[in-house]
C-alpha cells in the first residue's frame, strides 16, 4: 500500500503503532514508515524507522520479516552513501530469507546494484529473482523485477531488450492498483523513449508520470534526472540546469537521499557545460565526484569525472594531464560497459591534437569513431566527429567535409523527428562542431564557393520544412485561449496600477502548458532532399541582384559576395567588435524614437559607419548598384541594415539563409489578391494608417476593435495575399515563442501563427519590436517573422527597435503607395524611406524597419 496510496499508508502505520501492536506487526509499520522516509521524506528518520523494524522482527522470530526488513534497510543505506553497510544488509537479508521472500531481497539488492553502477551483478540478481516471483503468482513484485531489469539494459545500451522487458511490466501492472509503480512505469517508458531517439515521446511520457506522481503527493527526484538528460538532448540546457538545482535544494530541504543528490549534481554539471558555463560545470562535477567515490559508485564517478575533464577544457585548461585524465576515464567507461565511452575517447582525442600529439590524439578518435556505425543518433554524431578530426590531422579535407556530411546527414534525420520549431531549432547545437570543421576546410581549400554552401548546410534550417502543424488538442486549445484572456487581464490590470502577480503566475502556469504540449508533437516532414546549389541562386539573382552571406569562422566575419555568375570572399571584422556595435546602434535608435534627441543623430550614423567596416571591409565596395539581400548570422539579426552607408539608399532585403531567400522567390502568390488590415488596442497614434489604407484598397477586410479578435485575424489571415497589422508587438527572449501581437482579445503568439495553413503571402508589422529574434541551436532564429516564412509567407517588413509611432504612419502609408505601384516589398521600403522627412526621428524610424524575404 505505501506505493499505491502513500499518505494513506503512512497514516495507517501510524495507527497501528498508536495501538501496542504486537512485534511482528510493530516491525511492518515502522517498515512502512521507513520505506515512505527513504523515498519521500528525510532519509535519516528512514533509517531510524527500519533499524526498529528490524529489531522488532527479531523480536517476532521470524527470519522471513527479519530478511525482507534488512533488504529494505540495506536500500536505504545505500541511498544514504553507506554502501558496506547497506550491500552487507542485502547479503544479510539474502541469508536469511528463502523462497518467496528471498526473492524480493534479491530483487532488492539487484536495485541496489544499479543504483551503484554494478549493471552485470543487478541483473544477476534480478534474472535469479524473476521465476520465483512469477511462480509465487507475485504479480506487483514480478513486474517491478522486469521494470528493474528492461532499466538496466537500457544503462548497457541494449534498447530492444529493455522494451520486451517494459511491455511484459506493463501488461501486469493493468491488472493492479499500485499507482506509483504505474507512474514509475511510466517514467521507465519515457527513458526507453529518449534511448530509442524519441525526443517528443520522452517528453510527453515524462510529463505524464509527473502528473501522476502529483496526484500521490510524492517528490519526482529521478523523474527530474530523466527529465533533465531529455532537456539536455533536446537543446534545452538552461532548463535542465534550472530544474536539477531544483531538485536539489528540495531534496536538500527534506533531508532526501544522498544517491539523487549526486546524480542531479551530476544532471546540473552536464547541463551547466552544454549551456555555456564551464566553472559552474566543474563546481556541480567536482561535487558530484567526491559524493560518488564516497558512496563506491564506480560508474557513476566515472561519468561525472568524464563531465569535469570536459568542464576543464572548456574553461580553457590544455596539458598533458587533461590528456591522460580523459582517457583514463575512457578506460573506466569501456570496462564498464557504458555506452558514454565513445565521448571520452572523442575528448581525448581533441585534447591531444591541440597539443600536436598526434599520435595519440589518432589512437582515441579511432576509438571514438567506432560508434558512427550505429546506436542512438548523438552516440554516431560523436563517432563522424571525431572521424572528422581524424581526417583533419592527416590533411585530407575531403575526408573533413565527408565525416561532416555523414554526421549532419544524422543530425538532420534526428531533428526532422521532433514537431516543435523550437526543438527543431536547439537541436541544431549538436551540429555546431561539425558545420565548423567544415567551413574551415574549406576556407583552408575549397574556394568560396564551397565555403557558401557549408554555410547555408547548417544555417536557418529550422525553415526548411514547414513546422509541424499543432494538433486539434481540446486541452491544448482551451489552455491557449485560458491564456489569452489571463494575459489581456494582466495587462489591463497592469495599466490601472492593480497588482498582478497572482495573474502573472497562472500565466506562467499556462505557458508551461503549452510549451509542454507543442514539445510533445512529433515531427511528420521528411528532411529537406532539395540541397542549396550555388548554380541555381546564381541564376535566380540574374544579373542586376547581389547576394552577400555572412559566415562567421574563428571569431571574425567571412563576406561572401555572390553576384553576375560568381561567389567571392572577403574577410572583415571580429564578429564580437560587431555584436558590441550593433548594440551601441540599438541603443542609438531607442533615443532617436523620442523628440529632442536629434543631437545623437551624429554619433549613430558614426557608429553605422564602424558597423558597415566590421560587416563588410573590403567588400562593400563590390557589391553592385543593384537589388541587395543580406544573410547574416543569426547573432547579428539586429543590425539595421538600411543604416550602413553604402546600403543607406539601396533596395535592400534581409534573409536567414539563401535557401529560404530562394524558396521566398519561388513562392506564388495566392489567388484572388485578398487583402486584410488588423488594428489592435492601445496604440499611440490608434493605428491612423488602417483607415486610409482601407480607403485605398477598398474591398479590403478590416479587423479593429471587437473584430480585431485572435481567432477571427487568424481566420482572415490565412490565405491572404497581402496583410498589415498594426498592433503592439512584444519579444519575449525567455520564450520567443510567447513573442507577441497584441489583439482586442489578448495576444497573438507565434504558436498561433503555426496553425496557420497558410500564412500571408506579404505581411507588414508596423508596431515595435516585431522583428527581434532569439538566436539559439547552431544558427537559428525564432521570433514573429521566422515562424511565417515557412508557412508560405514570401516577404515581410517589420520593426527591430522600438520606434515613434507617429512617424511610423507616414512610412507604412508611403510603404503601401509603392506596393500599389507594383514594387516589390524592398523596393517600396527603400522608396518610403527617402519620402519621409529629413529630421531625424524620421531617419530612425525608417532605419528601424527592415524587408525580409523576397517578394
Amino acid at each position: 500500500m505505501v506505493f499505491a496510496a502513500p499518505q494513506e499508508a503512512l497514516a495507517g502505520a501510524r495507527r497501528v503503532l498508536a495501538g501496542r501492536p504486537a512485534p511482528l506487526h510493530a516491525s511492518v509499520a515502522h517498515q512502512v514508515i521507513g520505506i515512505w522516509q527513504r523515498d519521500f521524506g528525510d532519509l535519516r528518520l528512514a533509517l531510524r524507522h527500519l533499524r526498529r523494524a528490524r529489531d522488532w522482527a527479531a523480536r517476532a522470530g521470524s527470519a522471513e520479516r527479519e530478511a525482507d526488513v534488512l533488504a529494505t534497510l540495506g536500500v536505504a543505506l545505500v541511498h544514504a552513501g553507506r554502501t558496506r553497510q547497506g550491500m552487507d544488509a542485502l547479503g544479510r537479508g539474502v541469508e536469511r530469507g528463502t523462497g518467496h521472500t528471498r526473492a524480493r531481497v534479491l530483487f532488492r539488492r539487484a536495485y541496489s546494484w544499479w543504483v551503484l553502477g554494478h549493471h552485470r551483478e543487478a541483473l544477476e540478481d534480478v534474472r535469479r529473482a524473476i521465476p520465483v516471483l512469477r511462480q509465487a503468482g507475485d504479480v506487483i513484485w514480478t513486474a517491478r523485477a522486469l521494470t528493474l531489469r528492461a532499466t538496466v539494459h537500457l544503462a548497457l545500451g541494449a534498447v530492444d531488450r529493455a522494451d520486451a522487458d517494459f511491455t511484459a511490466a506493463e501488461a501486469l501492472w493493468d491488472t493492479t492498483g499500485q499507482e506509483h509503480d504505474k507512474a514509475d512505469a511510466v517514467e521507465s517508458r519515457g527513458l526507453a523513449a529518449f534511448r530509442a531517439g524519441d525526443v517528443p515521446a520522452a517528453l510527453r511520457l515524462l510529463d505524464e508520470a509527473e502528473e501522476r506522481y502529483a496526484k500521490l503527493g510524492t517528490p519526482t527526484f529521478m523523474l527530474s534526472i530523466r527529465r533533465c538528460e531529455v532537456l539536455m538532448a533536446a537543446g534545452l540546457a538552461a532548463e535542465a540546469l534550472a530544474e536539477a538545482d531544483a531538485a536539489i535544494k528540495v531534496l536538500d530541504g527534506i533531508g532526501g537521499q544522498s544517491t539523487r543528490k549526486a546524480e542531479l549534481l551530476l544532471a546540473a554539471a552536464r547541463a551547466a557545460r552544454l549551456a555555456g558555463d564551464p566553472h559552474t560545470a566543474t563546481d556541480r562535477a567536482g561535487l558530484a565526484v567526491r559524493l560518488f567515490a564516497r558512496q563506491h559508485r564506480a560508474w557513476w564517478e566515472a561519468h561525472a569525472r568524464l563531465v569535469l575533464t570536459e568542464a576543464r577544457h572548456a574553461a580553457g585548461r590544455r596539458s598533458g594531464r587533461l590528456v591522460a585524465a580523459a582517457a583514463a576515464v575512457a578506460g573506466q567507461l569501456t570496462a564498464l560497459g557504458a555506452p558514454a565511452a565513445p565521448e571520452a575517447y572523442l575528448l581525448a582525442g581533441r585534447i591531444a591534437l591541440e597539443l600536436g600529439r598526434a599520435e595519440e590524439a589518432e589512437r582515441h578518435l579511432a576509438v571514438a569513431a567506432r560508434s558512427r556505425r550505429g546506436g542512438p543518433p548523438l552516440a554516431r554524431m560523436t563517432g563522424w566527429a571525431a572521424q572528422a578530426l581524424r581526417a583533419r590531422a592527416a590533411g585530407s579535407a575531403r575526408g573533413v567535409l565527408e565525416a561532416c556530411r555523414r554526421g549532419l546527414d544524422v543530425l538532420d534525420d534526428h531533428r526532422m523527428t521532433l514537431g516543435a520549431s523550437e526543438l527543431r531549432a536547439r537541436a541544431t547545437a549538436q551540429g555546431a562542431e561539425l558545420a565548423a570543421l567544415a567551413q574551415q576546410a574549406c576556407l583552408a581549400s575549397g574556394g568560396p564557393r564551397r565555403l557558401l554552401v557549408w554555410s547555408e548546410r547548417w544555417r536557418a534550417t529550422v525553415l526548411s520544412a514547414p513546422p509541424t502543424r499543432p494538433p486539434a488538442d481540446p486541452a491544448l486549445l482551451s489552455g491557449m485561449t485560458a491564456y489569452r484572456e489571463i494575459a489581456a487581464r494582466a495587462e489591463e490590470a497592469r495599466q490601472e496600477g492593480r497588482p498582478v502577480p497572482a495573474l502573472e503566475r497562472e500565466q506562467r502556469r499556462l505557458e508551461r502548458e503549452i510549451r509542454s504540449r507543442t514539445l510533445h508533437m512529433r515531427g511528420e516532414a521528411a528532411g529537406d532532399g532539395d540541397r542549396f546549389d550555388v548554380g541555381t541562386l546564381l541564376r535566380h539573382l540574374g544579373d542586376d541582384s547581389t547576394l552577400v552571406e555572412l559566415a562567421v569562422l574563428d571569431g571574425r566575419v567571412q563576406v561572401l559576395v555572390c553576384a553576375r555568375g560568381r561567389v567571392r570572399r572577403f574577410e572583415a571584422g571580429l564578429l564580437t567588435a560587431a555584436e558590441t556595435e550593433a548594440e551601441h546602434v540599438q541603443a542609438g535608435l531607442r533615443r532617436l524614437a523620442h523628440p529632442g534627441a536629434a543631437a545623437r543623430l551624429p554619433l549613430v550614423e558614426a557608429a553605422g559607419r564602424r558597423l558597415e567596416e566590421l560587416l563588410l571591409g573590403p567588400a562593400a565596395k563590390h557589391l553592385g548598384g543593384g537589388p541587395l539581400v543580406i544573410v547574416p548570422p543569426g547573432r547579428l539579426h539586429r543590425v539595421p541594415w538600411a543604416l550602413l552607408p553604402s546600403l543607406r539608399d539601396r533596395v535592400l532585403s534581409v534573409s536567414p539563409s539563401a535557401s529560404s531567400w530562394l524558396r521566398a522567390k519561388r513562392t506564388v502568390p495566392p489567388p484572388g489578391g485578398r487583402q486584410v488590415l488588423v488594428r489592435g488596442p492601445g496604440l499611440a497614434t490608434g493605428g491612423a494608417e488602417v483607415p486610409e489604407l482601407a480607403d485605398r484598397y477598398g474591398a479590403a477586410t478590416v479587423l479593429e476593435h471587437d473584430g480585431a479578435t485572435v481567432p477571427r485575424v487568424l481566420a482572415e489571415l490565412d490565405g491572404a495575399a497581402l496583410a498589415h497589422i498594426a498592433a503592439h508587438g512584444a519579444f519575449r527572449a525567455d520564450g520567443p515563442m510567447f513573442s507577441s501581437l497584441r489583439m482586442e482579445d489578448g495576444p497573438l503568439i507565434v504558436h498561433d501563427f503555426e496553425r496557420l495553413d497558410r500564412s500571408p503571402y506579404r505581411i507588414i508589422l508596423s508596431c515595435c519590436d516585431t522583428a527581434r529574434f532569439a538566436a539559439v541551436g547552431a544558427d537559428e532564429l525564432l521570433g514573429l517573422v521566422t515562424a511565417l516564412l515557412p508557412l508560405g509567407t514570401a516577404g515581410v517588413v517589420a520593426c527591430s527597435a522600438p520606434v515613434n509611432d507617429a512617424a511610423v504612419v507616414p512610412l507604412m502609408l508611403a510603404l503601401h503607395k509603392g506596393l500599389g505601384a507594383g514594387l516589390s516589398l524592398a523596393e517600396a521600403l527603400r522608396d518610403a524611406r527617402a519620402a519621409l522627412p529629413g529630421d531625424a526621428v524620421h531617419q530612425a524610424t525608417g532605419w528601424a524597419f527592415t524587408a525580409f524575404g523576397a517578394a
